[in-house]
Parts: structure tokens; C-alpha cells; sequence
């Protein structure tokens, strides 16, 4: 694929910002290549280049360079739209086991890209909606996991879950993980959940702090379609998808999710595979 039109959507409130795109412009611009930024970069960086929403700015480019951490990287995957339009994305933020090409190997990376010579991986999503009373309260995609949490007081949840139409088992938890594998190294880990490389077909349900003991993480094929009943009576469940979107679900609320038909493609460095970035992002094998 030739790339002549390149998208930047940064973490406006970091400060390195105004260091990076004002270059990172330049250096496109002497490619030949068409720059658009999103409106949130554009409030704090002089430029003449065109200013896009997130949600259109996948509509009108051939890649999206994603400044800032995973967070800004799932509300980018979050503003595709299923459009597929591959993201290389550069490490601002902490830890970042998306966000894993660094400042410094940003414009090596695009120099590989542009020319057409780049490793990528297609990421799975989820694709999912909530139902009440068999209306559609709101439909989502998600990149890494999709939550069903307590809210204020500190009292257990109830869910049922069921595979394909067939009951597995009834959970008292704090409260409910849905993970694909690129979001098993994100809430559903710090949650007890297993670690699974990316190109796993799977689902990883979680909960969290289970009341019962043998309620363990379970994995699933990634073909099946899961449904999470809130049984809770008293309180009111947050369903959140990448920890970015929150509803509000009640008793008798239905979560379902499945594979979605589109995917995410991330941009990866070549001298970095996924048993390297762990090994960098969560110190194995340090003393």
C-alpha cells in the first residue's frame, strides 16, 4: 500500500508534544506527504496543516501516527470505525504495552513504512451491545476489554454468564472482565487473568475478586459469542469498554459480545517481539 496521506493524533496535555509534531510535520511535508493533525493537537501547535476530528480523520488517511500512551492508542482504535487503517504508534505515556515503538525509533519506523518495508499485527476486537428490556441500549467496539464494575459502595455483583446459549456458571465477584488478548495484559492481568499472545483466538473472561474461590479466569475461542446477565438487585453495575466508555446496567441488563468482523492493525518494530516487550514491560527475569 502507498502511503500519501499520513494522520497525527497526539496527548495534547503532553509536553513533548510541541517538541515532536512541529518536526515530525516538516520531515512528511519534504516526503511529498499529505498531513492532517486532530483538533486536540491542533490547540496547541501552530500549524497550517489541516485539522480533523478523530472520528473523521480515518475517512481521509493512509496511516495514523498515535503520539501519547495506550490510552490515546484505544481512543484512536476506538475512532476507526472499523475503517482499516494502520496505526504506528510512539510510547509517550508509562507503560505502554501497546503503545511500544519509542521517540527515538519513530522516524526510522516511518522511513520503513514508507517505503513498505514494516512489520504489523492485526488485533482482534470485540464487538459488543447492551440490552434492556430487548432494546438496545448502546452498541461498541473494543480493542482490549470490555468491564462490568461496581460503583461507589463497596457491595458484590451478581452476573450469570453463558457460551453460545449455554449457562457456565454464576459469579459474586466485584466485578466482570471480558479481555481479548491484547487486553490480557491490561486490567484482566492486574485482575489475576493470564497473559495470551496476541495472535491467540481467544477471550478471556476474568472476574474480579471473586467471593468464591473457584471462580477462576477462563479462556475462551474467540468464535463463540458470550452473555453476561446482571443479577444484582441493589446496585447499579458500569459497564466501561478499554476503560474508556461508561453505561450505566441494571438487574436483568444483558452484556453480549463477539469477534467483531474488523481488526486493528498495529505497526510493529522489527527488532521488537511480543516476549521482548514483556520481558521489558513487566521485568522478567530481573532480580
Amino acid at each position: 500500500m502507498q502511503i500519501r496521506k499520513i494522520g497525527v493524533i497526539s496527548k495534547p496535555r503532553k509536553p513533548e508534544v510541541r517538541e515532536i509534531v512541529p518536526p515530525l510535520i516538516e520531515w512528511l511535508r519534504k516526503r511529498e506527504i499529505e498531513t492532517f493533525i486532530d483538533k486536540e493537537t491542533g490547540t496547541i501547535v501552530e500549524s497550517t496543516e489541516r485539522c480533523l476530528t478523530r472520528n473523521d480523520m480515518p475517512g481521509q488517511v493512509d496511516l495514523l501516527v498515535v503520539l501519547g500512551g495506550d490510552g490515546t492508542l484505544l481512543a484512536t482504535a476506538r475512532a476507526l470505525n472499523r475503517k482499516p487503517v494502520p496505526i504506528l504508534a510512539v510510547n509517550l505515556g508509562g507503560l505502554g504495552f501497546l503503545t511500544v515503538i519509542t521517540r527515538e525509533e519513530l522516524y526510522p519506523t516511518l522511513e520503513k513504512v514508507l517505503a513498505g518495508k514494516y512489520r504489523s499485527e492485526r488485533r482482534v476486537q470485540i464487538e459488543g451491545e447492551i440490552v434492556r428490556a430487548d432494546e438496545t441500549l448502546a452498541s461498541f467496539l473494543a480493542l482490549n476489554d470490555v468491564v462490568l464494575n461496581k460503583g461507589a459502595i463497596a457491595r458484590i455483583l451478581d452476573f450469570d454468564v453463558l457460551v453460545d446459549g449455554e449457562f457456565v456458571s454464576a459469579y459474586k465477584a466485584d466485578g466482570l472482565i471480558v479481555s481479548t488478548p491484547t487486553g490480557s495484559t491490561a486490567y484482566s492481568l492486574a485482575a489475576g487473568g493470564p497473559v495470551t499472545v496476541p495472535t491467540v483466538g481467544a477471550f478471556i473472561i476474568t472476574p474480579i475478586c471473586a467471593h468464591t474461590l473457584t471462580n477462576r479466569p477462563l479462556v475462551l475461542p474467540d468464535s463463540v459469542k458470550v452473555e453476561v446477565v446482571v443479577r444484582t438487585q441493589r446496585e447499579i453495575a458500569y459497564l466501561t469498554v478499554d476503560g474508556q466508555m461508561g453505561i450505566a446496567a441494571r438487574s436483568d441488563d444483558i452484556v453480549r459480545v463477539k469477534k467483531a468482523c474488523s481488526y486493528v492493525e498495529l505497526i510493529q518494530p522489527d527488532e521488537k517481539n511480543y516476549f521482548k516487550i514483556l520481558r521489558q514491560k513487566l521485568k522478567w527475569g530481573e532480580r
